[in-house]
């Protein structure tokens, strides 16, 4: 077989369509060359290139079949909602598409067929996406309810303009109730009503979300969220992760990567003041977390025992 043709510097290294192709100039011939990799009807690819963003390998997946959009954990991933990846195999992709229409039977695509309003789809980079309140929904069926709380908790926090450049929440408490009261009969439903009574504003991470979980459900008094601790005087100061106002109490929990001398600087600072202001703060990290988080609430239900706290009360 003779040299292919060189394809078009948009598509090396990238899954594309033969529409796509077309547009391009490439002909139906070259896209039968042996050097091109079927990835379905429609979807070509030279030899694929490692870590490509999940936007530029579902795409295709989503444009090639009308009246799609990429759903469940392919839509939480693209969204950047925090969402357990299940091991379905190599390039899986959810999409989801109206109940009635046609069925797909693609490689490397999961397809859901169910209800879909219009308003339930939104364009991320130009793919069609299910909307956050819908993928919400849609992660119900595969989740577990912990697992879905933080899911929520990440749509309705509010973002710092400074660091992700928004301030807008992804969607609101009232959005999720709209999908839950939208899609009555949908699998899943009972576990997201169930996750909707946990879900709290103001929760930045995922391991911040399950701390406060242990914390309740082993008996503690709810924490508030990143509410900055006001002095006798009135001055504002840091936020803690965590914090009960009551009791003097801020929760801090620390991410993996604070090695550098610059956060170490920072910590001590940040310690300085709780003493100075005259509270209590309790330090936790990942190997808290083991164990269903007992190490954590032991710390916390300590700390609050010591500042007069008692179950009960």
């Amino acid at each position: 077989m003779k040299t292919a043709r060189p394809l078009p510097d948009d598509f090396l290294g990238r899954p594309f369509t033969g529409v796509e192709a077309a547009r391009a100039g490439v002909s139906p011939k070259r896209l039968r060359h042996r050097s091109l990799a079927t990835l379905g009807k429609g979807i070509r690819s030279l030899p694929p290139t490692p870590g490509l963003p999940l936007s530029v390998r579902v795409r295709p997946f989503v444009e090639v079949n009308e009246r799609c959009a990429a759903s469940h954990l392919t839509a939480a991933e693209l969204g950047s909602l925090p969402a357990r990846q299940m091991k379905e195999g190599p390039q899986m992709y959810h999409v989801i598409r109206p109940e009635g229409a046609a069925h797909l039977n693609r490689p490397h695509v999961i397809v859901h067929r169910m209800k879909l309003n219009d308003d339930e789809i939104t364009l991320l980079d130009g793919i069609p996406i299910t909307t956050p309140e819908r993928t919400w929904l849609d992660l119900a069926e595969m989740l577990t309810i912990d697992e879905l709380v933080v899911a929520g908790d990440s749509c309705v926090r509010v973002p710092r303009l400074e660091f992700e450049g928004r301030e807008v929440p992804l969607c609101s408490l009232g959005d999720l109730q709209r999908m839950i009261d939208r899609h009555k009969g949908k699998r899943g439903i009972r576990r997201a009503r169930e996750a909707l009574e946990l879900i709290r504003v103001g929760s930045d991470s995922p391991q911040e979300s399950l701390l406060r979980l242990a914390m309740v459900r082993a008996g503690l008094p709810e924490p508030e969220l990143n509410v900055p601790i006001i002095d006798d005087a009135g001055t504002q100061h840091h936020e803690p992760d965590l914090s009960y106002r009551k009791y003097r109490i801020g929760i801090e929990y620390e991410g993996e990567l604070r090695g550098d001398e610059g956060q170490i600087v920072r910590d001590i600072t940040r310690s300085e003041r709780y003493t100075a202001l005259g509270w209590t703060e309790v330090r936790l990290s990942k190997r808290h977390m083991h164990n269903d988080a007992k190490a954590a609430v032991a710390k916390v239900r300590a700390a609050l025992v010591q500042a007069g706290w008692r179950p009960g009360r």
